[in-house]
């Protein structure tokens, strides 16, 4: 390569890598701020791509959420042990809850044992089954977001989830 050839090239390449930078910069700088908005949308976005899942599986969001806290227990819950862990969750009533837990009952999901909830094996095989469909599709969503920008969003939402869950209190008490 000629000393012109290489000094076009390098020329280019800092015009490529200027570019490059005043992009990210220029996209960092019109990025929308966080808020409450911009939190619910990116929640609803993702709720909708698991609704969709759910679906094809005859399940709603809240039974899904309900069945998880069952599957993930480390002992038997009792269904005001549930009841009160997908409330922390989902802020719903807990008669509502009581509802989703007679429906995972009716569709043989949840057993009763007892005072005990126990998921059966097909609701431990339709978790598995929802995880399996949705990790690729969480993958797309999340990959390439890096490790700093994930631990600060991580950050934030627990900030916010904390504050926002005080407040809640605050209005019920």
């Amino acid at each position: 390569m000629t000393t012109a050839a290489t000094a076009a090239t390098a020329a280019t390449t800092a015009t490529t890598a200027t570019t490059a930078t005043t992009a990210t910069t220029a996209s960092a700088a019109t990025a929308p701020a966080a808020d409450s908005r911009a939190l619910g949308l990116a929640h609803y976005a993702a709720r909708g791509v698991l609704e969709h899942v759910l679906a094809r599986h005859g399940v709603t969001f809240r039974q899904q959420v309900a069945l998880r806290a069952a599957v993930t227990a480390e002992a038997p819950q009792t269904a005001d042990d549930l009841v009160a862990q997908v409330r922390r969750s989902l802020k719903a009533d807990p008669a509502g809850l009581r509802a989703t837990l007679a429906e995972l009952l009716d569709k043989q999901l949840l057993v009763a044992d007892g005072a005990h909830l126990r998921p059966t094996d097909a609701g431990r095989e339709l978790i598995a089954a929802v995880g399996a469909e949705t990790a690729p599709i969480s993958a797309r969503i999340w990959g390439g977001i890096p490790a700093e920008d994930l631990a600060a969003a991580g950050r934030v939402l627990a900030l916010v989830t904390g504050r926002a869950d005080a407040e809640l209190a605050a209005l019920t008490a």
